[in-house]
């Protein structure tokens, strides 16, 4: 029997032709009534499918819609790839079951009901228009060596995607990357484990692939998707590559720290040599970024002093000259 998620995928094939579908159509290609149809159409634009719908046409996708390959993700990655149309989130399924998983293990999913971002932050997920992924890892490493592991996976993150023919990319301290000045996708690392060595590891990323309309007017900030950039996307390469590349660079990080990663960060850093502020709660400190330091922290020229810091949220401070 097919389940209603193996419908919802036959009938956004049947919409990726580009042209109007009527609904009755639909019906008769997949043997059902019209009125499933129009309850399945109504499930996809509640999960954030952007759907156009004209009396008397039919139906058509307003984005593009990519869907992952579990079938593929299964027989080219050699670890376990956990595929779901719809999860809470990928980071909580792999906290949830870190007794259950090996290392490189990773959850995708089409869509998240409470997808989020760093402190708490949501992170919009549309179903099958970005790519939400959680690679599980575990380490001896204390959470002090751990400190600049997020940065270690941006950039893993930007090899990948340069590999796929995306210029322009920028990292942003700790978790970010940009291209042309826009936020393209977010990292989350979540760690469970004693603050003295032994840690589980939820490694989430986020990459905007195909932004729906809609879902591109709710967010706050300018931002950029894969669609516009990359001509034969394929979600499914992604992840592959992703994953592998990710394995490599944490058992180096392993083996070596973060001085391994030093000058793959400069190279993509988009605050080197800039004015900026960093916020520690309800503090700020004003100076010139001159980069990370092997802890991860941020490095800061102020009119006294260099100084380093390990947390906060920086952001660029106006010029007025």
């Amino acid at each position: 029997m097919i389940d209603h998620w193996q419908r919802k995928r036959q009938i956004l094939e049947l919409l990726t032709s580009g042209h109007f579908i009527s609904g009755e159509r639909i019906a008769q290609e997949l043997g059902v009534s019209r009125s499933a149809i129009n309850k399945h159409i109504d499930g996809l634009i509640a999960l954030g499918v952007a759907i156009y719908s004209v009396k008397g046409k039919g139906y058509k996708l307003a984005s593009a819609v990519q869907l992952a390959d579990a079938d593929k993700l299964k027989s080219a990655i050699s670890s376990r790839s956990f595929y779901f149309d719809q999860i809470d989130s990928t980071n909580a399924f792999v906290l949830s079951h870190v007794n259950d998983l090996e290392r490189g293990d990773i959850c995708v999913a089409e869509s998240q009901t409470s997808g989020r971002g760093r402190r708490g932050k949501t992170w919009a997920s549309p179903y099958g228009s970005h790519l939400y992924f959680t690679q599980y890892w575990q380490t001896s490493s204390n959470m002090t060596q751990l400190m600049g592991l997020s940065l270690v996976v941006g950039c893993s993150l930007v090899k990948v995607l340069e590999s796929f023919g995306v210029s322009e990319l920028g990292l942003k301290w700790p978790n970010d990357i940009y291209r042309s000045g826009k936020k393209l996708a977010g990292i989350l690392v979540e760690l469970q484990g004693q603050a003295d060595g032994g840690c589980h590891l939820a490694i989430g990323i986020g990459v905007n692939i195909c932004m729906p309309e809609q879902s591109g007017l709710d967010i706050s900030q300018p931002w950029s998707d894969l669609a516009d950039i990359v001509k034969d996307l394929n979600k499914s390469d992604i992840i592959i590559a992703l994953q592998q590349e990710l394995t490599r660079d944490l058992l180096q990080f392993e083996q070596a720290g973060l001085a391994a990663f030093m000058s793959r960060w400069q190279r993509s850093d988009i605050f080197i040599g800039k004015t900026v502020n960093i916020h520690m709660g309800d503090k700020m400190e004003t100076g010139r970024y001159l980069g990370i330091d092997e802890q991860g922290g941020i490095r800061l020229a102020t009119e006294l002093e260099e100084k380093s810091f390990i947390g906060g949220e920086i952001t660029l401070r106006q010029s007025h000259s």
